[in-house]
């Protein structure tokens, strides 16, 4: 396991790194969806709960080039993309532009509570270190309306990795998480969220990843 990163860094190095890769990531991620069909079919029934429930916002966190936005649109769901990258969320603009993105973090969501019918984290969470999960997952059960649902799909293991280059081969400086399944569900669990589904699978998106299914819990969460 590489060296674990510096708390106060880590969101700055993810922006830096994202902004630098953005055009090349956007090109090479593009289709990926269309060699994925576990991950489409996940996509869509998490489309069709958000439809069931009556359909209203819903925010695609940590969003990139907004592929996975424009996919959910084409499902009829009213998503929208949000990501800390100024760089990602100009080029999800230009391929988009009959969709809505914002420069945001998960950390700190801008949006009211109870105001979203659903949320996705496609593969966002992985560079959030362990101790800033907790507040990224309370952002989020906020945000959602109680019985919302919530997608999650992780990369699945033990370790983090220091990334230093990618997409392209430019320069990168980040860590990549990979979590075991169980304890993805107890942090949703203290959080206030309920795992309605959980598979693990390999594709070309991750060599193991894991997609859930949760629900936001009405009350108080236990953390």
């Amino acid at each position: 396991m590489d060296s674990e990163p510096d708390t106060g860094t880590w969101l700055e190095e993810t922006r830096a790194s994202y902004d630098t890769v953005a055009l090349d990531y956007a090109d090479q991620v593009r289709h990926l969806l269309d060699d994925t069909p576990q991950e489409r079919a996940a996509l869509e029934r998490f489309a069709g709960r958000v439809r069931a429930r009556g359909g209203g916002p819903v925010a695609d966190v940590g969003c990139g080039p907004g592929r996975i936005t424009a996919y959910l649109h084409g499902l009829g769901v009213d998503a929208f993309g949000i990501d800390l990258s100024p760089q990602m969320i100009e080029v999800a603009r230009r391929d988009h532009p009959h969709l809505r993105f914002d420069v945001g973090s998960m950390t700190d969501l801008d949006l009211a509570d109870t105001s979203m019918a659903g949320l996705v984290a496609w593969y966002s969470l992985i560079h959030v270190p362990d101790e800033e999960i907790g507040t990224v997952l309370t952002h989020l059960w906020r945000v959602l309306r109680p019985g919302a649902p919530l997608l999650l799909a992780f990369h699945v293991g033990n370790a983090a990795q220091l990334k230093t280059t990618g997409y392209g081969g430019h320069p990168m400086h980040l860590h990549v998480h990979r979590r075991r399944p169980a304890r993805m569900t107890a942090w949703l669990d203290d959080a206030g969220f309920t795992t309605e589904a959980l598979h693990t699978l390999t594709s070309p998106e991750s060599t193991l990843g894991g997609i859930l299914l949760a629900r936001r819990r009405p009350g108080i969460p236990l953390a």
